[in-house]
């Protein structure tokens, strides 16, 4: 099986959100360009207030990481409940993480860990959706289900702040995360999605390189001959979704992203040094962080890196032993790297999924869904490292110091990057939408 199809309790793969009519949103090349390109400065809302950030990476560990095996040990509780790991130092005096954290532990004085969010969507669908835009779904949906009720994100960045010309304001790697779509801000705000693995030596973003052969002067003819046969009338009202405006748009935007020197710079991952390389992990996940970084070097405001199989109802400890060594050593590597580039204090990096597990290890050695309790990492954006943010009970049932929610969240990332999280959005139809219906980011995180 290809290991970006990671199934999570009834069989839904990535796959099957191609049956939803997510295929232009996933498929990654070319096509995921044309919906997803930068926005133009004209465009940026008046909304934006004084950034912390210039921009985010968040990575997305679908399926629930377990916050007792991460950021929340608890080693009093009795042994169906703390597990095998013991807890362990951090450079942060009197803050503890698992036994698995132990690079991330070696660097907690940049981090800032949140153990007090909590929600009432239990279920994969529902608690991407709630997690991922701040927004409970409307109506209830299945666990495996990829939905949009409101704009992810990535995709209110991508609309809000933009990037530099020739570059996608929003990129996924390598597939778009189940709720992390535009909603009613149209095609153009989806990710740019990068399926192809940066770990290869061939690794090449398809469709962005000009294929060789095809020299500056015949793409050029190509565009103006596709100027001269396209007179189809455009109907220019938002609200008429003429599909016809839209392909221009994508068109144009995806000529800009194919002969963008920035976009080629920004893909060339095989210009970095090798003692770079090595750091963030000759592993498939390693070298997509490193792509992270050179994104948001090339001016990139948001970058998702979505990671399955943390849906662990079996062998959670078996599969954090092997998984965990290079994972969380990445994610160090990614900090660090921020920070030596004087890069940290202006980028914003997350790691979270959409819940954490149950307190009592199961009869299959697993943990269950549990949304009353999960952890959250913060590093850089402005963001004081060192300090942990609320607690839950002493065996982690529930966050019961400094509840914080979803909107919490989503509100302090969007404060981070100068987006006002209480401002009213309006569809192409003129509907009034909150983007979060309470705006209030987490204070602790702000500076």
């Amino acid at each position: 099986m290809n290991r970006n199809h990671h199934r999570n309790c009834d069989g839904i793969t990535r796959r099957d959100g191609l049956k939803l009519g997510l295929h232009g949103l996933i498929a990654g090349g070319l096509a995921g360009a044309l919906q997803a390109t930068s926005a133009h400065a004209s465009e940026t809302p008046a909304s934006l207030l004084k950034r912390q950030a210039d921009a985010c990476i968040l990575i997305w560990m679908d399926g629930g990481p377990s916050h007792y095996e991460t950021f929340d040990p608890k080693p009093d509780a009795p042994i169906e409940i703390r597990g095998k790991y013991e807890p362990i130092a951090t450079q942060t005096p009197g803050i503890q993480f698992s036994e698995p954290m132990k690079r991330l532990a070696a660097i907690s004085d940049d981090l800032a860990i949140v153990r007090s969010i909590r929600h009432d969507q239990g279920n994969h669908g529902a608690g991407n959706h709630y997690m991922m835009t701040g927004a409970p779904p409307r109506i209830p949906v299945g666990c495996g289900a990829f939905v949009s009720f409101h704009p992810s994100l990535g995709s209110v960045v991508s609309h809000q702040v933009g990037a530099p010309d020739g570059i996608p304001a929003y990129f996924s790697i390598p597939s778009m995360s189940r709720s992390g779509g535009p909603n009613f801000l149209g095609a153009k705000h989806a990710p740019f999605v990068v399926p192809d693995n940066p770990n290869s030596s061939s690794f090449q973003v398809r469709d962005v390189t000009i294929p060789s052969g095809l020299t500056d002067q015949r793409f050029a003819s190509r565009q103006d001959i596709r100027n001269q046969i396209d007179k189809l009338k455009r109907i220019k009202d938002a609200a008429a979704g003429d599909p016809v405006m839209a392909a221009d748009e994508f068109y144009a935007q995806g000529m800009e992203l194919v002969s963008s020197p920035q976009s080629q710079a920004a893909f060339d991952i095989h210009s970095e040094p090798d003692k770079v390389r090595d750091a963030y992990g000759r592993n498939t996940f390693g070298q997509q962080a490193l792509l992270a970084r050179r994104l948001v070097s090339a001016g990139v405001p948001f970058v998702t890196l979505v990671q399955g199989g943390w849906d662990h109802h079996t062998d959670l400890f078996d599969a954090y032993d092997k998984k965990m060594p290079s994972f969380e050593a990445t994610i160090a590597a990614l900090v660090s790297d921020l920070k030596d580039r004087g890069m940290l204090e202006r980028t914003l990096v997350i790691a979270l999924g959409e819940f954490g597990r149950t307190p009592k290890i199961n009869d299959r050695g697993g943990r269950d869904h549990w949304s009353n309790a999960m952890s959250v990492m913060f590093a850089g954006g402005g963001t004081s490292g060192g300090q942990v943010i609320g607690a839950t009970d002493r065996h982690g049932y529930a966050a019961v110091e400094r509840v914080l929610s979803p909107e919490n969240f989503v509100s302090t990332v969007y404060r981070k990057l100068g987006i006002d999280a209480g401002q009213m959005l309006h569809s192409p139809e003129g509907r009034p939408v909150h983007l979060v219906s309470d705006a209030t980011p987490i204070s602790e995180l702000m500076s």
